[in-house]
């Protein structure tokens, strides 16, 4: 089992910025893939971003290309999400997931582990 613990969420202006954290614990070596997800009331959740633990890979939504950047630290286990020019549209709750395939670009479905979950809101 991992366990994921997302935090750094809140309430921000827009063009504003905010680093969500996302420690992980337990059998983390199982993991290959770390990725956020995000779910804005009323939408369906959809994939922002991911990285490979090893390889450090990165792969991104376009939405968010250029705006936001995914991170990680290994030896603390933890992965980072640094959002700049937030906008009002990225206001959602943000999920941590780890996924244990080694698929380069792991599908939702395919993500074995997940957080709680943070809340992000952006003021226009």
């Amino acid at each position: 089992q991992v366990q994921l613990v997302e935090s750094g969420g809140g309430l921000v202006q827009a063009g504003g910025s905010l680093r969500l954290s996302c420690a992980a614990s337990g059998r983390t070596f199982s993991s290959k893939t770390m990725g956020w997800f995000r779910q804005a009331p009323g939408k369906e959740r959809e994939f922002v971003a991911a990285i490979r633990w090893t390889s450090g890979s990165r792969y991104y939504a376009d939405s968010v290309k250029g705006r936001f950047t995914i991170s990680r630290d290994n030896a603390k286990n933890t992965v980072y999400l640094q959002m700049n020019s937030l906008k009002p549209e990225d206001t959602a709750v943000y999920y941590c997931a780890a996924s244990r395939s080694e698929a380069t670009m792991p599908p939702e479905s395919w993500y074995n582990y997940w957080g709680q979950g943070t809340q992000v809101t952006v003021s226009s």
